[in-house]
């Protein structure tokens, strides 16, 4: 008799127990990577902390993302490549690595395609920067953001005075052809290296200069030993925050809601500490004693103006007319 009794109670202990182990994995939060090539307390590496935080409280725990800073899981090429094949779930990039898998961003990287920090907002917000946030889900990427990457501009070994001091030198660019083209019109060569060598090869003579923003510039120490920048703005390069589209199908419609509502107060937030950061880093160059020089932004821009007609950036024309025509 009691053995009749007990076979008709499995099935109902089973499903418990299974619907307890349901309920315990649920729970269990999704662990995530978010990969970031600068040093704590940059702009861009307090945005990640920003965005983690926000993340893992508007999910309530659900999602946990780790910010890996200082390029502890590689070169941007390299963690643009492993987001792609689902192996880091989230990264931090300038746009110019992701022109490898997406070309038609590659027109952010023209020289003086934005002409303020402003112009460059109003078209990163309005509908042509959220066609290409958009578009990177073609390629196994999920676009949720942008950051400021402030103005870059030229810096080296010796004085910088003119665009022809910048003749002859060996200067560091991204990865990019757009990048190495840039240099070359200038005449100067073109040495692509990853963004964590760039110290040592200025260190070592293998360069004799680069080209980024103030706070790269500072915050690398790239400053103590190429002591001489001439401020030509000849970009304005965004930074994107992109999530891996094989680790966006795991997630929820709420999950990704809320994921996109904390991308846009992270760049709320680091739009502010970039615009802070940038005063400071600038203030400290010069403390240090370094040059810095104004510019004649037009003999700049007069001789960059021939990679606009170079044939490998023909695809660009329609979106650099669209571009221009923001006011």
């Amino acid at each position: 008799m009691r053995k009749r009794i007990l076979r008709p109670l499995l099935p109902i202990v089973l499903i418990v127990l299974m619907q307890g182990a349901d309920a315990r994995m649920a729970a269990a939060p999704k662990v995530c990577k978010l990969a970031e090539v600068h040093p704590p307390g940059y702009p861009t590496e307090l945005a990640d902390e920003k965005f983690a935080k926000l993340v893992q409280e508007k999910t309530n725990g659900g999602i946990v993302i780790k910010v890996c800073h200082s390029s502890l899981l590689g070169s941007e090429d390299q963690v643009a490549e492993q987001a792609q094949l689902g192996v880091i779930e989230f990264i931090r990039v300038s746009t110019s690595p992701v022109i490898q898998f997406y070309k038609p961003i590659g027109v952010f990287s023209m020289p003086y395609i934005f002409r303020s920090q402003e112009h460059m907002w109003k078209v990163l917000n309005g509908p042509i920067g959220k066609h290409f946030l958009d578009s990177l889900c073609t390629v196994g990427l999920i676009g949720i953001g942008y950051f400021d990457g402030g103005a870059r501009d030229f810096y080296a070994n010796r004085p910088l005075k003119s665009v022809a001091d910048l003749r002859g030198l060996r200067i560091r660019v991204q990865n990019s052809i757009i990048m190495v083209n840039m240099v070359k019109t200038l005449g100067a060569t073109a040495a692509p290296i990853a963004y964590a060598e760039v110290y040592s090869a200025l260190q070592t003579g293998v360069v004799d200069g680069a080209e980024n923003n103030i706070p790269s510039w500072v915050s690398q120490k790239h400053y103590k030993i190429a002591r001489y920048m001439i401020k030509d703005a000849h970009l304005r390069l965004p930074e994107v925050l992109i999530v891996s589209g094989r680790f966006w199908q795991s997630l929820t419609d709420y999950q990704r809601a809320v994921i996109r509502e904390a991308a846009q107060e992270a760049t709320d937030f680091q739009i502010k500490a970039w615009n802070e950061y940038e005063v400071k880093a600038l203030a400290q160059a010069k403390a240090a004693g370094c040059t810095i020089a104004e510019a004649n932004v037009p003999t700049f821009q007069a001789a960059l103006a021939p990679l606009y007609g170079m044939p490998e950036f023909a695809d660009y024309k329609i979106w650099i007319k669209k571009i221009k025509e923001v006011e």
